[in-house]
């Protein structure tokens, strides 16, 4: 081994055996300075071949420290916005938004920041829900937090024509029994799901704030109804470090 990658490998092995623990700083580099015997830019070398490998970050100032973990939230796409559970928020089980019905379910805090407006979406969407190329589409963008931590973006897409004057187009949290689409007289009769994993953007790391080498999933969600007809494409990225995704299939 080089130096620099002598010295990730210590640091390495004290991060993975819990000696340096999740969101602990690393020693100083005056102090592994005089702990390895190499110089600074040495030091330097190494600790920049644990941040690549997103097992250290770089915070406020010089300080560097150790990746913090994240509880894992499992998304289980078989039941959540199925029909029963949307049934049991008419009954008063669950409440309001899905997604934080089922975290807060858990124990956990769940939040969203949302914002809504008319846009030409991106051309994937676009085929989704059958839009011309000049088609118009309301969206509504949310980061969720759990616990005040942003874990995922989710963007749901709508044909403007379909939801235009609907509660969707408030920037805020909406609930409605059976669920909004369904209140004004959309129902979604099946999902369509698709999972891509990839690295993220530079906007997408920022808004989730990911140290480097997080990979994401990209989950796209097309609802349709009785007859076929698209009514909503959400796209969801979830950052690999938080997040499991279970399903449940059906042999027959």
């Amino acid at each position: 081994m080089t130096k620099a990658q002598e010295i990730a490998y210590d640091l390495r092995e004290q991060i993975q055996s819990g000696a340096l623990a999740g969101g602990e700083a690393l020693p100083s580099e005056s102090k592994m300075m005089s702990q390895y015997g190499y110089s600074r830019e040495t030091i330097r070398a190494g600790v920049r071949l644990l941040i690549e490998e997103g097992l250290v970050v770089t915070g406020q100032g010089q300080g560097k420290y150790v990746r913090e973990d994240y509880p894992p939230v499992v998304w289980n796409w078989t039941t959540l916005e199925s029909r029963s559970r949307h049934a049991n928020a008419v009954e008063g089980r669950t409440a309001g938004d899905q997604w934080a019905s089922a975290i807060a379910e858990n124990g956990n805090a769940p939040r969203q920041e949302i914002s809504v407006s008319i846009v030409v979406p991106p051309p994937h969407v676009r085929e989704r829900l059958g839009l011309p190329a000049d088609g118009l589409a309301v969206v509504r963008k949310r980061i969720r937090f759990i616990d005040n931590r942003p874990y995922a973006l989710a963007d749901s897409y709508f044909p403007q024509e379909l939801v235009a004057g609907t509660p969707l187009m408030e920037p805020r949290d909406v609930s409605a029994p059976g669920g909004i689409l369904a209140s004004v007289g959309l129902v979604q009769a099946k999902y369509v799901d698709e999972i891509s994993v990839r690295m993220p953007t530079h906007q997408e790391a920022e808004q989730l704030g990911l140290p480097a080498a997080t990979p994401v999933a990209e989950h796209t969600r097309t609802g349709y109804d009785a007859d076929d007809r698209p009514l909503r494409c959400m796209v969801t990225i979830l950052p690999g470090d938080r997040h499991k995704i279970l399903y449940e299939v059906s042999t027959d």
